[in-house]
């Protein structure tokens, strides 16, 4: 945040403050008490502070003034979670108050630079910096002066000046990670709503074509009915038994005209533009394998089963399907493929498609469409509007899989 204090809610689950050395304190359940750290590194270091802070009270004063001292310094950093600039400021304002009342250099003094640390985590460097200058400039007041009274040199004094600058540099490396990482996650939040975004416009534009395609098939279907019945009307009279069987074929064919314009209602749309010759289905899978093999692509095709009729638009998804997941395992598969099998089992009323091949699939080479891609996007669509089921994804053994299941079990 810039400016304003994270607070425990809005902390990173994966990192604990609790100061200098002991970042990152070791368990989950740790993690989730922060508060916990904090009255431990508060008690350990009053703990620590007592019996050593008497010799340090001035003659005159309560003898108690030094415990009084420890206390504003230590007791404010249980808080430090949810107010972190208050809490600085008191045990800045206890530390200032110690020098006041000539009260010398104690170790609860070392809180200084935990709450320094905690504010240079949490604000950005406009706040923290001149919390930082004002830790070193108690430093230089409080122990300066007193060198020889507490056997310290120079580079002693220097030293503490360092282990401040350390805390506040630390601390605001902290913050910047956490910033950066911050960032990285909107951005991948960003990132997947945008490709949320892509699969519905892609979704969109499949369904549009499906839709083409179906306007195909429905043309090329009335145009039938109408030759049909064109020629019933001629021999209905001479020839009564083949007006008959036309009229039989027109009732067929307008039945599955009808299925497809139930089945696609939902992404039919008005004027789209369409030939009246019929789409390629399961008939011109041959050409389809002899094409791909022509470009390099070794394929292989076995038909399990006993045919059966399918509809015009069964049909067609079985063809875009494998024609789909052939031109994915030419642009994906890479240079170990050796084998691409297409298996089309018919299984009472369902008929399932298989492609496998042994490369390395969509996703596995910089570059290449990942398991989400837009051809694959395409096929589940086409599928799915036929009530099937698209399975798409590597092979345990190696390799990539394309299996789609289309009911075929008939009915309008």
């Amino acid at each position: 945040m810039r400016g304003t204090a994270r607070t425990g809610e809005q902390r990173d689950e994966g990192v604990t403050d609790v100061g200098p050395g002991l970042k990152g304190a070791s368990s989950s359940w740790l993690r989730e008490r922060p508060w916990l750290v904090d009255v431990v590194v508060a008690l350990a270091v009053f703990a620590y502070n007592l019996p050593i802070q008497v010799r340090y009270v001035p003659d005159g004063l309560w003898p108690g003034t030094g415990t009084v001292v420890a206390v504003g310094l230590c007791a404010p950093y249980v808080l430090r979670q949810r107010h972190p600039l208050p809490v600085f400021g008191i045990i800045l304002l206890t530390a200032w108050l110690q020098l006041v009342l000539g009260v010398g250099f104690i170790p609860a003094d070392i809180m200084l630079a935990f709450a320094l640390y905690n504010v240079a985590v949490r604000f950005q460097w406009p706040i923290s910096a001149p919390a930082a200058a004002a830790v070193v400039l108690w430093v230089l007041l409080a122990v300066g002066p007193r060198l020889e009274e507490y056997y310290l040199s120079p580079s002693d004094l220097g030293l503490l000046v360092l282990v401040v600058v350390t805390a506040w540099t630390w601390g605001t490396t902290v913050r910047i990670r956490r910033d950066y990482v911050d960032g990285l996650k909107e951005r991948a939040r960003q990132l997947e709503r945008e490709q949320e975004s892509q699969a519905r416009i892609v979704a969109a534009a499949e369904r549009a074509r499906i839709a083409r395609e179906i306007h195909d098939i429905v043309s090329h279907s009335l145009s039938v009915v109408v030759v049909m019945a064109e020629g019933a009307s001629l021999k209905v009279h001479s020839e009564p038994e083949r007006a008959e069987q036309a009229m039989l074929t027109v009732r067929d064919t307008g039945r599955d005209a009808l299925a497809e314009m139930r089945r696609m209602l939902d992404v039919l749309r008005d004027g789209e533009p369409g030939s009246r010759a019929p789409s390629p289905g399961i008939a011109q899978l041959g050409r389809l394998i002899e094409e791909s093999r022509t470009s390099g692509l070794p394929v292989e095709m076995t038909l399990r089963g006993e045919p059966v009729e399918v509809s015009a638009g069964v049909d067609l998804v079985v063809y875009r399907v494998i024609q789909e997941a052939l031109t994915n395992a030419r642009k994906h598969a890479g240079p170990l493929l050796s084998k691409v099998a297409v298996r089309l089992r018919y299984g009472g009323d369902s008929l399932e498609v298989r492609v496998t091949d042994d490369g390395q699939g969509p996703g596995a080479r910089p570059g290449s469409e990942p398991g989400g891609g837009h051809g694959l996007v395409g096929m589940r669509e086409r599928v799915a509007a036929y009530g099937g089921k698209l399975r798409t994804g590597p092979r345990p053994g190696g390799g990539f899989e394309v299996v789609a299941t289309l009911p075929i079990g008939g009915g309008d």
